[in-house]
This record gives C-alpha cells, sequence and structure tokens, in this order.
C-alpha cells in the first residue's frame, strides 16, 4: 500500500553529549491515516516505529500527532537545528540556564565502601522535589531538574530574599527547603570548587530556620554509619554520598559520578493510564519504541487527590515481576516536575530468580 505524507516534524535535542533527533509524520494511504516515528543519535540511522497498527481517521491521528510532539518538546526537544534546549517551543521562556547534577544509583552493599571513605560524605536522600533557587538584588527565581522557571512558595521566597546573590541547590520538602549546594556566591561561578569548600561557604551565608535549612551532613567513618543506620530504622528513602573534591556537573553521568544515592526502598514515577473505582488507579511504564507496558494498580491514600488520566505518579514498590506488576505498590504523589520519559520501564528493580515473599513461603 503506498503512502503520501500528510504533515511531518522534525525535532533536534542537543545538550552536552546528546546530540539527537526525533521525526514524526501523519501519513495518508488508502483507508485513512497513520502516525510514524523514527529517532536517534543525529548523522546515524534512526530506529523507527509506528503509532498506529492500523488506518484512523485524520482526527484521530493528529490528535496522535500533537500529543508526541507536545512531549517531545516539553523534554527539551525543539525544531531549531541548533537543538538548544526548548528554543521555538512554547517554553523557551522558561529556560533558567540551571540544570542540576542528576544521580546515579549504588546497591546497598556498595555503600559500605563510601561510608569507610573519608573521600565521600553522606546526606540523607529526601522525597520532596529538586529545585535550584538563584537570589539576584532581592528577586527570587526557581528553577525544576529540567531547567525551567518555577514558583517558590512566597514565604521561602521571603526567607530567601534576605540573603547575599547566589544560586543554591535544594529539595522543597512541603514548606520547608532544604539545602545541600552553593553553586554560585554573587558573581563567583562555584561549580568547579571541591564540594567540601562550596558545603562550607553555604553554610556560611545560611542558618537554620522552620522554612530555610541545610542538609545535616556527616564526614566521618563513625558519623555517616550512625546517620545511616538512623535513617534506615526510621523507614527513610535513602541516602546521598557526595565525593568531597568533586565538582558540580549539570546532568546525569554515563555511570558513577562525584555524587551517588543509595535507596532502601524502590521507586518509580508511572503514568496513571487509568482511574478504577475504589480510589484506585493503573498504571503503566514505557519501552523504548514509547510503547505502553501496564504494571498494575495502585490504592490512593485518603488523605490525597486521586490523579487524572496520564498525570505522572510515584510509586513506592518492593520489586517488580518481569512482564508483570509491581509488588506491595504505595502511592506516593504526583510528580509535575518530569516528563513522560521518565516512565521508563528501566526504572524497575526486579525480583531475584528463585526469591520468594513470606506470603509466598506460606
Amino acid at each position: 500500500m503506498t503512502s503520501t505524507v500528510h504533515t511531518s516534524s522534525r525535532l533536534f535535542y542537543c545538550d552536552g553529549s546528546s546530540d539527537k533527533e526525533y521525526h514524526a509524520a501523519i501519513n495518508e494511504a488508502e483507508g485513512g491515516y497513520t502516525v510514524t516515528f523514527a529517532f536517534g543519535r543525529r548523522g546515524n540511522a534512526l530506529s523507527a516505529g509506528t503509532k498506529t497498527n492500523t488506518s484512523v481517521t485524520l482526527e484521530k491521528a493528529r490528535q496522535i500527532y500533537d500529543k508526541l510532539i507536545a512531549e517531545k518538546t516539553s523534554k527539551g526537544y525543539t525544531p531549531d537545528g541548533s537543538g538548544a534546549l526548548f528554543a521555538m517551543t512554547e517554553n523557551a521562556a522558561r529556560v533558567s540556564g540551571l540544570v542540576p547534577q542528576l544521580l546515579n544509583s549504588i546497591e546497598e552493599e556498595h555503600a559500605r565502601r563510601h561510608i569507610e571513605d573519608n573521600a565521600w560524605c553522606l546526606q540523607e536522600k529526601f522525597g520532596g522535589k529538586r529545585i535550584m533557587a538563584s537570589v539576584a538584588n532581592g528577586a527570587v527565581t526557581g528553577s525544576n531538574r529540567k531547567g525551567l522557571c518555577v514558583s517558590m512558595p512566597q514565604e521561602i521566597s521571603d526567607v530567601l530574599a534576605l540573603i547575599p546573590d547566589c544560586v543554591l541547590d535544594g529539595e522543597l520538602l512541603g514548606d520547608k527547603y532544604v539545602l545541600f549546594d552553593l553553586l554560585a556566591q554573587g558573581a563567583d561561578d562555584l561549580r568547579s570548587q571541591p564540594y567540601r569548600k562550596r558545603f562550607e561557604s553555604l553554610r556560611a551565608i545560611v542558618g537554620n530556620t522552620p522554612l530555610l535549612s541545610v542538609a545535616e551532613t556527616m564526614w566521618s567513618q563513625e558519623e555517616k554509619q550512625s546517620l545511616y543506620n538512623a535513617i534506615a530504622m526510621r523507614g527513610g528513602e535513602g541516602v546521598v554520598f557526595k565525593k568531597a573534591d568533586g565538582a558540580s556537573v549539570a546532568g546525569r553521568p554515563a555511570s558513577g559520578g562525584s555524587q551517588v544515592k543509595c535507596k532502601f526502598y524502590a521507586t518509580c514515577t508511572c503514568e496513571v493510564a487509568a482511574v478504577n473505582d475504589q480510589r484506585s488507579v493503573r498504571l503503566q511504564l514505557f519501552d523504548e519504541a514509547g510503547a505502553p507496558i501496564a504494571v498494575g494498580s495502585v490504592t490512593i491514600p485518603v488523605n490525597k487527590p486521586v490523579p487524572a488520566a496520564g498525570a505522572l505518579v510515584e510509586i513506592r514498590y518492593l520489586y517488580a515481576y518481569k512482564g508483570g506488576s509491581l509488588y506491595q505498590p504505595s502511592y506516593l504523589g504526583e510528580r509535575d516536575d518530569l516528563s513522560r520519559k521518565d516512565c521508563a520501564i528501566s526504572q524497575l528493580k526486579y525480583k531475584p530468580e528463585g526469591k520468594q515473599t513470606d506470603e509466598e513461603e506460606g
């Protein structure tokens, strides 16, 4: 069956070592329309696929196509050939220029070496929303992990406006901002300085208040072990290890890095596929080609609103069955600082082969 291109787009993404392109098209064929896509590194052969296994109406094809384009531009792709993040998109005016350093994970059994190594410090891993804050002449601008400007709670902005000009990195935990890095002070960019020096400068300009605090940080082996044990015993999310002489580098390294996280339980970001009865929602993740994969349902606590279909949510779970559902999932809340690309099936921690749960052992 021959087809002709009805509508098409080419999008580009260039950030650090990433230089990618994405093509999407509505194709007219006998009997209706199809939506196809292709993606890959710029200059290389692209992987291709389709979002419609059978022909659909033009209206339906347009809905699928528009959703694809919106998803990509929300992640930073742009029709501008330079691939500059968010250029020529509705988010262009919101680009802050600030992108946080993201952390790779290590397993609990590997945490021991970082506890014993005095080259690394330990902090608690908080389950809040990652926010960088720029303070300039009393004006405060927040930036999320995508690098887009976001509003800060007014009470916290008022406190931040009183400190000298700087760029801070931390997490919003409800009505409190917990800080763990100082990236600039006045006109001085501190990101290439050792983390220990940046942290000492942070503590010098920020005092602990009910709204603003500096993350508790341990440097000696004994102190690190004590805090590690305390966080684990009270069911905390995990810990972060940071190399004392490490610089701050935006984005996530391919492996390792000067900052790593160790989680005491597994979490994943899912998309809500549908809302069920009895305060429950169906969850899905996506494979490399963007195809949805059902991973079960989760009950929404009565003290939290039920998220709508299409919302991104954070789920805590014990492990996942390959090709099946999440085991013992619990709902943590919505995520408005992530994109659909973060709902990848590659996030999952699977059940070890041969391992039985207490329930299975009977």
